[in-house]
Parts: structure tokens; C-alpha cells; sequence
């Protein structure tokens, strides 16, 4: 039997036979195909003279009914900003509908009971199911770190005759059944550039070849138990490696160079993937969700209707914010929203004064509003900018030049970053969790022995930037803007020099060559050794703003690790300077 044998059959539940015309129209495929399907099914005693199912078509079928579901619903749901912030995509309104509940309640129709919700990012949202539909809600603790094949993992033994949805689709017609005979993956009749599968001409998925446009990929999919045997095997493998973290779940359906499961075409016209905020207007315009407090503030600020307000699409996710960009009336800005737990890490208000500080002096980008309460701020997009590259050494000298240029103004606010009061406050926020690294408190140990000798060194105190690292140098052929003052305060400035080479990774040849192009000439002894002081305490105070971010669900990799590696190396350089002098 072959996908067009089952797609004809299928047509035959509910439809009384007159003719193969009548029969064609149904299916969609030609009278000349559905005459061989028949003379096939016939042969196959799959149908009878009446052309009415066999028993042995019925027991088929039922063995291969749908018996549960599972639907991802986990993510960040990144591109669909602002509204992200207030909402989970799955929760999205088209028509006052939830996109979720609408799923439900199309599955209930054909009688699918069991359903699985898998859930990470606001979790807490999607509570109310359970009561209202009876649903299980699965929890994926690498919701923030991980892409859905990760969700998937976590309910794979659950695969059997099992219906896999992604919770952002909207469909105009149920496009779930009581009977399904073979197991399928979802694409539309619309071509994208973005799909990386196409249907050939024995209604399989392969691969697209080079310069090929594909069909668009739905996400929706139907698995039999048999196939389900290798997904899960497959799942299982993909998961304990690294190179798979961010892979999506149909990465597991491939074998070769095409999906293992058939294609299920629909219309496009029938199928809606709602990921971003764009997308959720042109469907429904009149949606809740599209008068989010965020695009009523940017309307307040720009004095513009909220229709006007477009292009807006996510930017790459920060280490502490999620922002976007959008144009209005053909000029283009920039939204930031602060990330997950930087409430309790970052002062709005001394933020805010820092930024009055800066106003007029040409700095940083042009800011249009910032709040004092949340954070939220919106400035003047650049364009052609790019940010300072690490390893070319024109780029370096220039940005030094900036920076110290910055600090020469000698700026003040009225409060200080103190490194280790923000060292005892990160450990703070943990709650008594103990540090993930061992000889934590051997470590601490040392880095407070180096503020001894940092406290009788000479220092200019002035307003310093503190996260002056190469990405918030923002380059174009004519300047430079320092941006994302978030941590700025009164403080030594030469901390600046120690948080650039912090952030860069840089060994010990390159971070003299930064405090050469700040200093433009060989610095004291003693300056040297304040500043590799300096960058053993930041390496720790990151590596425990790391550990903070970690409980927030945030995972930075080898970035943490080597924070940490930072404050014990440097500890060590600098104890062998402080011996010499």
C-alpha cells in the first residue's frame, strides 16, 4: 500500500461511492490514479465489489488510531516580541481564542483524550488547562537552553499512534482525524526559501537541493507506533549530544537525504504559523494581544499610531536583555525588554541617573525614553554599525582611545559599583544554594586578598561604563557609541580595561597589548599588576552573576567556565608581581 492507495481509501469513510469522477474530486488526485488505487485496493481485498471498506481495512484502521497527543509549548517564543513578554506563544488569541486551547478542542473532536503539553518558558499560564480540559502538563527544565527536539525527549516513551503539534498554529479546519493509516508529516503547497524539504513525485519529503525553494514546514505530525520505535531512538541519541542542543524535533524524522514519514500537503490558505507579532496582525487584526502594554508605550513616545508600527522582528538575545527592532513612519528604533531576573540584579533608577549623566556629551547611541521603574527603553536604530572585532588591533586601539577619552571627562553620579559588595549580592540571590564550583570559598578567599593591595594603590574615580566589553562598542565609518550602561557607577576606571579583556577571553600577550593602546605607552608596575588584580576579581564576580543566571533557567556555556578560570590565573599573576615589586 502506498500513501495514494491510503489517501483514496480514506476518502471512501463517509462518502458514499458513486463514480471515480465523483471520488477523484474528493482525493484530489486524477481519475486516472484513482482508477489504479482502486483496481489495487480491490486486489488487496482492502475494498469489496460494493466499494465498501474490508474487514480487514477496518481492523487496520483501528490498530492505527490516533490514541494521544503531544504539543511544544516551551519555548521563548523570541521572534514574536513585545508580546512575549506579557504571554506564552501558545496562549497567543486569534478570533479571542487561545491558539492552544483551539488545538484542544480540535483534537477532542476526533476523540483524542490524552494530551501532553509541554512547557518551560511562563510555564505557570498554561496551569488552567489542566482543570478546564483534563490536560498533563510536562514540564522541560532546558526549555532556555535547548530547542524543542529536548521537549520532545522528555515525553518520547509516550509515542505510540501520536499526533506532535507545535502550539503557534492556527488551522482553519481540523487537521486531525479518526482514522489515519500511515504516519505524516505536515507541509503546505506554498514554497519557502526557508524550508529545507520538498515533495517529489512518490509524495515523499527530501531534501531540497541547492538553490531550490522547499514547501513550508507546518510542524504538525502524525506517528504510527511502528515508526515510532525509531524516533525514539533516535530522540534518545540526538539529545545526549551537544551539536543537536538547538536542533529542532523533525531533525530526528530524517534518514539520508529524505523524512522517513510520508507528506501530508495541505492548502496554505488552511494553515497559519503565528511566530511573530506580524504574522498575528495579518490573521487577526483585531487580536487582544496586538494592544500590548509595550506598543502602547512605543505609541505614547513616538506619538504614532499603533498600526504604524512595523517590521518588527527580534534581535539576537543578550546576556541580560531581549530586544527588537521596529521601524514607524520610516524611521527605525530599537526596544529593549530586561531578561529573566534582572529585576533583582540590575538599579533601574541608578541606571537611569547614569543616562542623565551621559546626556549631551555624544557617547553612547541616541536615547529616545528609558524607564527608572522597568527598564524598558527605547532608542534611535544606527545603521551600518558593527561591533568591536577582538582580534584586529585598529579596532582595539580605537576603542581604547574612546574609552579612555570617556573616562578623562571624570563624569560623576551618586553611587558606586562596588565589585564586592556585588560579589556578596550575586551569592545572595542563590538562597543559600552553594556555589557549583568546589574550591568556591578557597577562591573568594583570594580574590579578597587582592583587594588589600588594590586598596592602597592610587585611582581616578569617575563614572565607569563596568561592561565596556567589545560587543556594546557600536562602530560606524565616521565614530563610536558606548551603549548598555546598565552597571555603570563610580569606581576605579581602569576596571574598564580589566572587563574588556574579561569578556574577549584574552591570554596574557593580549591583555597587555589592551593596557598598551589604553595607556598608548608602557603603564607603572604598580598599575599593571591594580589591573590584572582587576580582572581576577571581575573573572569572579561574573562567574558568580553566571551562577545567578543559571537559576533563572539562562546557561552561558564555556563563558561561565572561563570567568571562573580567569579569577584563579590572574590571581596567580598578579601574587607573582606583587612579589617582585
Amino acid at each position: 500500500m502506498n500513501i495514494q492507495e491510503y489517501d483514496i481509501m480514506n476518502k471512501m469513510i463517509g462518502n458514499v461511492y458513486t463514480n471515480q469522477r465523483k471520488l477523484a474530486e474528493y482525493s484530489g488526485y486524477s481519475v486516472g490514479k484513482v482508477n489504479s488505487s482502486l483496481k489495487e485496493l480491490m486486489k488487496e481485498k482492502y475494498i469489496d465489489e460494493n466499494m465498501k471498506l474490508s474487514e480487514k481495512a477496518l481492523q487496520e484502521l483501528e490498530r492505527k488510531r490516533p490514541q494521544n497527543a503531544i504539543v511544544l509549548a516551551a519555548g521563548y517564543g523570541m521572534r514574536m516580541v513585545p508580546i512575549n513578554v506579557e504571554v506564552p506563544k501558545g496562549l497567543l488569541e486569534v478570533q479571542k481564542e487561545p491558539l492552544i486551547e483551539r488545538i484542544i478542542k480540535q483534537l477532542r473532536e476526533v476523540n483524542v483524550e490524552e494530551i501532553d503539553i509541554i512547557v518551560g518558558f511562563m510555564k505557570e499560564q498554561y496551569e488552567y488547562l489542566i482543570d478546564k480540559y483534563h490536560v498533563n502538563l510536562v514540564y522541560n527544565k532546558k526549555y532556555s537552553s535547548r530547542n524543542n527536539l529536548h521537549s520532545l525527549q522528555c515525553v518520547v516513551d509516550k509515542i505510540r499512534n501520536t499526533y506532535i503539534i507545535p502550539c503557534d498554529i492556527w488551522c482553519k479546519n481540523n487537521p486531525f482525524s479518526k482514522q489515519e493509516w500511515y504516519s505524516w508529516y505536515m507541509v503546505t503547497d506554498q514554497e519557502s526559501e526557508d524550508s529545507s524539504v520538498r515533495i517529489n513525485r512518490k509524495k515523499e519529503l527530501v531534501n531540497v537541493r541547492k538553490n531550490e525553494n522547499g514547501n513550508r514546514m507546518i510542524g504538525i505530525a502524525y506517528v504510527l507506533e511502528e515508526d515510532a520505535q525509531v524516533l525514539n531512538r533516535t530522540i534518545q541519541a540526538y539529545s545526549t549530544r551537544k551539536e543537536y542542543n538547538h536542533a529542532f524535533w523533525e531533525t530526528a524524522l530524517f534518514e539520508e537525504e529524505k523524512i522517513r514519514v510520508g507528506a501530508k500537503k495541505v492548502k496554505d490558505t488552511e494553515v497559519f504559523e503565528v511566530n511573530t507579532y506580524e504574522e498575528l496582525r495579518e490573521l487577526d487584526e483585531g487580536s487582544n494581544q496586538l494592544k500590548s502594554e509595550v506598543m502602547e508605550l512605543i505609541s505614547n513616545v513616538l506619538e504614532c499610531d499603533i498600526e504604524d508600527i512595523k517590521n518588527i522582528h527580534s534581535l539576537k538575545k543578550g546576556m541580560t536583555n531581549r530586544s527588537f527592532k521596529f521601524t514607524c513612519k520610516d524611521d527605525s528604533y530599537i526596544m529593549r525588554i530586561p531578561g529573566e531576573g534582572t529585576d533583582k540584579m540590575i538599579n533601574r533608577k541608578n541606571e537611569y541617573r547614569v543616562y542623565q549623566a551621559l546626556t549631551g556629551k555624544g557617547i553612547t547611541d541616541p536615547v529616545l525614553y528609558i524607564s527608572s521603574d522597568n527598564g524598558y527603553k527605547i532608542t534611535r536604530y544606527i545603521p551600518d554599525t558593527r561591533v568591536c572585532n577582538i582580534e584586529d588591533s585598529k579596532d582595539i586601539a580605537a576603542c581604547m582611545l574612546y574609552l579612555k577619552n570617556f573616562h578623562s571627562l571624570n563624569l560623576h553620579v551618586e553611587h558606586t559599583f562596588d565589585i564586592f559588595e556585588q560579589i556578596e549580592f550575586y551569592e545572595k540571590l542563590r538562597n543559600g544554594t552553594p556555589s557549583v564550583y568546589r574550591d568556591y570559598a578557597e577562591t573568594k578567599e583570594k580574590m579578597y586578598s587582592l583587594k588589600e593591595y588594590i586598596d592602597k594603590q592610587p585611582k581616578q574615580m569617575a563614572l565607569t561604563h563596568i561592561d565596556a566589553v567589545c560587543d556594546n562598542f557600536l562602530m560606524t565609518k565616521e565614530r563610536i557609541y558606548l551603549i548598555d550602561w546598565e552597571y555603570a557607577g563610580m569606581q576605579d576606571v581602569h576596571v574598564d580595561i580589566a572587563m574588556f579583556a574579561v569578556y574577549a577571553m584574552y591570554g596574557r600577550e593580549k591583555v597587555d597589548e589592551l593596557i598598551l593602546a589604553y595607556f598608548q605607552a608602557e603603564p607603572d608596575e604598580n598599575v599593571r599588576t591594580k589591573i590584572y588584580c582587576y580582572i581576577a576579581i571581575c573573572g569572579f564576580l561574573w562567574s558568580n552573576w553566571c551562577e545567578y543566571k543559571r537559576m533563572c533557567g539562562v546557561e552561558f556555556g564555556e563563558y561561565s567556565l572561563r570567568q571562573y578560570r580567569f579569577s584563579k590565573e590572574y590571581y596567580k599573576i598578579a601574587k607573582e608581581r606583587m612579589k617582585n615589586e
